[in-house]
């Protein structure tokens, strides 16, 4: 006889593979196999991202140089700065960039300034750097960054498409900073946060060789109508935004190394599943889209293995990661994850054999301190009988307020890493009647 997995049961099975995927990704695991040999010259440490300040740490505790060679200076997310004895750590603001990561960017730009071919710069990025690294261009003013990201924000664009328009409105990303760098050699280690793991989209680039152009971010503000800061649409008309272009002699000494990845976080969570007996798919690390769309399709896929065991037969786990988008219609508190776990929430209209969990990996889904929500058969039914309007809810982008109605929210406290979005829905087998 199948037995129903308890609630309570799934839910922590839901919470352990979270869990499991977090940990994969934590810079004391992914940092030490990649730290190279002590340079012949001096050694630089700088860095961005909401994982940049651990990473830091890492570099610490595992550099086999003498520690009087280290030194240097990362930013990260508020509240995510951790102990370092010989890196500066500095904190700025996450979505929204403001003057102490400008501060930080400009200080980092001169820490790098007039190196030698025997210096080595170990640069450390994970996902927040854009925001975290605010250097506008020339003729442009931190207000203008800052109109900037919120206009991004909202507008719907994808995580590739706002950083291709952040890359031609900087002074220090899509490849500025490894520039600034020449001729010492520089090793950059990457977490990715991005559909795809390219390193132009991770933080912006700061690192790597751009093969987009103004032309092509003039074409990501026009698509979403977006209004651009006067200043800002004279730079990307005139051309003078360009980024450091593949084949820049600069670059000829910078190598990217990407650490840590969404899929080998899935991948981590997958054996938790199997650990417990589910069979575990990967539907994907980089699915995009409108997050309630996104939420729409995967409740689909979900009642498809439910109700005719196609393409997976129940009992079973679907996972799968990327970064979603939500076009702002209401004032809610967001984020996407909730968004999308809402959205396959009213899909599901409490199927009793289907529960989910959706949340990021860096413990911010969107500009609440809540990872993301659990989601159970009874989610709807208990909204309903608090009075709360599940459909209301997520047209007023108000999916943090739903589920934390309900107690279901998840709530991790800083991370210290960042592999994207998590989605897992665990389907239960349909009970077999005792004979």
């Amino acid at each position: 006889m199948n037995k129903p997995i308890s609630p309570s049961a799934s839910a922590d099975l839901l919470c352990r593979m979270f869990d499991a995927a977090i940990a994969s990704a934590q810079p004391a695991l992914c940092i030490p196999a990649h730290l190279p040999a002590p340079p012949a010259g001096r050694l630089i440490v700088i860095g961005a991202g909401k994982a940049s300040a651990a990473m830091a740490q890492a570099v610490e505790t595992h550099w086999k140089g003498p520690k009087s060679q280290l030194g240097g200076l990362v930013v990260t997310r508020y509240g995510y700065a951790m102990s370092c004895a010989h890196i500066e750590i500095v904190e700025a603001s996450h979505p929204v960039p403001d003057a102490a990561g400008l501060a930080a960017a400009e200080r980092m730009l001169k820490l790098v300034s007039g190196l030698h071919e025997d210096d080595l710069v170990l640069c450390l990025i994970s996902g927040g750097g854009s925001s975290l690294l605010p250097l506008p261009a020339e003729g442009l003013s931190l207000e203008d960054k800052m109109a900037l990201n919120r206009a991004l924000l909202k507008s719907g664009a994808t995580i590739s498409e706002m950083n291709c328009v952040r890359r031609h409105l900087s002074g220090i990303k899509g490849g500025r900073l490894a520039a600034a760098c020449y001729p010492a050699r520089v090793l950059t280690l990457l977490i990715s946060d991005v559909p795809g793991d390219a390193p132009i989209n991770i933080a912006s680039g700061p690192t790597a060789a751009d093969p987009t152009t103004c032309a092509d971010a003039l074409a990501i503000v026009r698509r979403y109508g977006i209004t651009l800061p006067p200043a800002a649409l004279a730079h990307l008309t005139s051309g003078s935004g360009e980024s450091v272009k593949p084949g820049d002699p600069r670059l000829a000494r910078a190598q990217v190394r990407i650490i840590a990845t969404p899929q080998q976080a899935l991948e981590a969570a997958a054996r938790v599943a199997c650990e417990a007996g589910l069979a575990a798919h990967v539907l994907g690390d980089a699915l995009e889209g409108e997050a309630r769309d996104v939420g729409k399709v995967l409740a689909g896929i979900a009642l498809q293995v439910a109700e005719r065991g196609q393409p997976f037969t129940a009992p079973c786990v679907l996972l799968s990661g990327g970064e979603t988008t939500v076009t702002v219609r209401g004032n809610g508190r967001g984020g996407r994850n909730v968004e999308c776990l809402l959205a396959m929430g009213l899909a599901l209209n409490g199927h009793p054999r289907i529960h989910a969990l959706a949340g990021d990996t860096d413990g911010v889904d969107g500009q609440e301190e809540i990872a993301g929500a659990l989601l159970a058969p009874d989610s709807l039914a208990r909204a309903w009988t608090l009075g709360r309007k599940p459909q209301d809810d997520l047209s007023n982008n108000d999916g943090h307020v739903f589920f934390g109605s309900l107690g279901d929210s998840v709530i991790t406290g800083p991370t210290l890493t960042n592999v994207n979005d998590f989605r897992a829905i665990l389907i239960e087998a349909e009970s077999t009647p005792a004979s």
